[in-house]
């Protein structure tokens, strides 16, 4: 066993029994670098990446590769979602290198954490182009000794690129509508025509990008894409839920694991949908999705685990694919790889019982049993508005579980977020995005059953959000809180892959929070995201599907429902039915909230009073009368 035993992290814990000599990242590894004058390796993975396993079986197993990576560096292991900082910043490194990054990923680093050669998979032997690792260990050993001065200038050189990267100026350009109509319309041209997404292989389900075009009323690219994701392959039919991506154009052929994050998008993805075409088939998957969640990654203190592994038994996709003995439909099945196959197609609902019956006697994936707060607030959320909407009392008493977990066991002094949460300890700093996405979903909660509380724990975090986070120079939010661990640049998340990022999220908070509370300085904050992102916006729409949402809610005319009263009224409902993603809602009597002011009952009835800017029509208590 080496140092990686007393983690918390499953990825981290995966690797205790190396032969490698593994440190966490901390100050023990650069303090006994500095002391041996060694570099350092730098390993960044994930517990449910195929090619970490792979690189795992095939170099940090071995013996050999171990005595080197021993004798000649410093190892340390880290969780990307456990430490995205330290990800962030080492990734950036790696894509100036050498074009491109991923997972595993490889980073060479001076004793004072500057990195100076980097890059992803080596293999044991050198195929297909690329050196084994063994021959990159011993060459980069040897330059560290023999051309320290070529090792500092490319160190010195990174860092400096690195911190210019991280110090981008606000535009001077105006923001207006037409930007919106440009990313729009970039949208729709990128779209696949026959399978929908965007591009051609490997395929990723672009969530926050669908949602953008959904609010745009640009439906068609929508439904094509929503149609071809759940024909089957990426979309799990027998258990519900998605896989992580397609390696092919067609949605056919995963990579099998299956990630928190991208369920609890894609679950209000087709809810909304459904919301919007009445298709029963995508109300259908969003519940189907929100059920494997809840059965397959909740936590028994209330929150959801990372990840459910791509491999089974050392063999990738084996829970989860088919032989023609096994009781599949022959005519569904499509070849994937060891005479196994994938179901394609439709399954009756009898069927489906079936083979998930069949399914269950099987060995599992790994599960990633550590909880990640921004992750969690985005199931929080996905979970509390299909509660509201399916009129399902199981997934809003989920969603209470969770935000009483993420406001206890994940909270820590002060009321601050930690990052992660597993075996009963809760670990690191919160980041940007944990704040803001447990803000959201906290906000959605509010909505689905008319809590006071749960809108002011999202404004508290929101208001947090500003004191650690934001940019009051150039705009904008650091990854990073200002009390946080210094690396060698202080970076700021702005792209929308494959999360929504900490920025983005955190304009739409802050704009939502701002209309209901009259906070003016909440939607300055969130225009100051808009000014950095909006070159990049037009740059490369794809990677901004959620900043463009954003962007949509700050150019929106604003529409206020404050309703008092409970949510399961039927003026409530009549309320809240429709598509209205640009609506900001609060529920009351709430005096000391600017929107719910001398708001009450009508009669003694609940009543809805829809307001622009704190203009308010006269209460509704009918319910005809809002659907009219």
């Amino acid at each position: 066993m080496n140092r990686l035993a007393e983690e918390t992290s499953p990825y981290l814990l995966q690797h205790a029994e190396n032969p490698v000599d593994w440190y966490a990242w901390g100050d023990e590894a650069f303090e006994q670098a500095r002391a041996e004058d060694k570099p350092i390796l730098l390993s960044v993975g994930y517990a449910a990446c195929h090619w970490c396993h792979v690189m795992e079986r095939e170099s940090f197993e071995d013996e050999e590769t171990a005595r080197l990576m021993n004798e000649r560096f410093v190892n340390v292991k880290v969780d990307r979602e456990e430490r995205p900082d330290v990800d962030s910043v080492y990734m950036e490194a790696v894509v100036a290198l050498t074009g491109q990054g991923g997972w595993p990923m490889t980073v060479f680093l001076t004793p004072d954490g500057a990195p100076f050669f980097g890059g992803t998979y080596y293999p044991p032997e050198p195929r297909h182009g690329l050196p084994s690792f063994g021959q990159v260990l011993v060459a980069i050993s040897d330059a560290y000794r023999e051309q320290p001065g070529d090792v500092a200038r490319q160190a010195a050189t990174l860092v400096e690129a690195l911190q210019r990267s991280a110090q981008l100026a606000p535009s001077n350009e105006p923001l207006t509508e037409s930007l919106l109509a440009a990313v729009t319309r970039a949208l729709v041209r990128q779209v696949n025509p026959r399978w929908g997404g965007f591009g051609r292989a490997p395929k990723f389900p672009p969530a926050s990008a669908l949602e953008f075009l959904l609010r745009r009323g640009e439906l068609e690219p929508v439904t094509l894409t929503l149609d071809a994701m759940a024909v089957g392959g990426m979309y799990d039919l027998v258990g519900g839920g998605f896989h992580r991506y397609s390696v092919d154009e067609q949605w056919l052929v995963p990579h099998f694991e299956k990630m928190l994050y991208d369920n609890a998008l894609l679950a209000p993805v087709y809810l909304h949908a459904w919301v919007v075409t009445g298709k029963e088939r995508y109300r259908e998957i969003a519940e189907e999705t929100l059920d494997y969640m809840l059965r397959e990654l909740r936590l028994r203190e209330g929150g959801f685990a990372s990840a459910q592994d791509a491999d089974t038994d050392g063999v990738e996709g084996l829970t989860y694919t088919w032989t023609v003995d096994e009781g599949a439909p022959a005519d569904l099945l499509q070849p994937f790889e060891h005479g196994r196959s994938i179901i394609r197609g439709e399954l009756d609902p009898q069927t489906r019982a079936r083979l998930f019956e069949i399914r269950e006697t099987r060995p599992k994936p790994l599960r990633d049993d550590k909880a990640v707060a921004a992750w969690n607030g985005l199931a929080l959320a996905a979970l509390a508005e299909a509660g509201r909407r399916f009129d399902r009392a199981e997934y809003v008493d989920g969603g209470r579980e969770l935000a009483e977990f993420l406001l206890g066991p994940l909270s820590g002094q002060g009321g601050r977020l930690h990052r992660t949460f597993n075996a009963g300890r809760a670990k690191g700093t919160g980041y940007l995005e944990d704040y803001a996405d447990v803000a959201n979903g906290l906000y959605e909660l509010h909505v689905a059953t008319g809590e006071l509380r749960w809108l002011e724990e999202s404004r508290r975090l929101a208001t947090l959000a500003i004191e650690l986070f934001a940019d009051d120079e150039r705009g904008g939010f650091f990854l990073t809180p200002a009390d946080g661990e210094p690396l060698v640049a202080r970076q700021k998340d702005l792209d929308d892959h494959p999360t929504p990022s900490g920025n983005s999220m955190i304009a739409f908070v802050l704009l939502r929070l701002g209309r209901i509370y009259g906070d003016d300085d909440f939607e300055r904050r969130a225009v100051g995201v808009f000014r950095l992102i909006r070159d990049l916006l037009q740059r490369s729409p794809s990677a901004f599907g959620h900043a463009a949402q954003a962007l949509d809610l700050h150019f929106s005319p604003p529409r206020e429902l404050a309703i008092v009263g409970p949510p399961e009224s039927p003026v409530a409902r009549a309320a809240l039915a429709p598509f209205e993603p640009n609506a900001v809602v609060a529920f009351g009597p709430a005096d000391e909230i600017p929107l719910l002011e001398g708001k009450g009952l009508v009669d003694g009835q609940p009543a809805v009073y829809v307001c622009e800017r704190f203009a308010c029509q006269a209460p509704v208590t009918e319910a005809a009368a809002l659907r009219d």
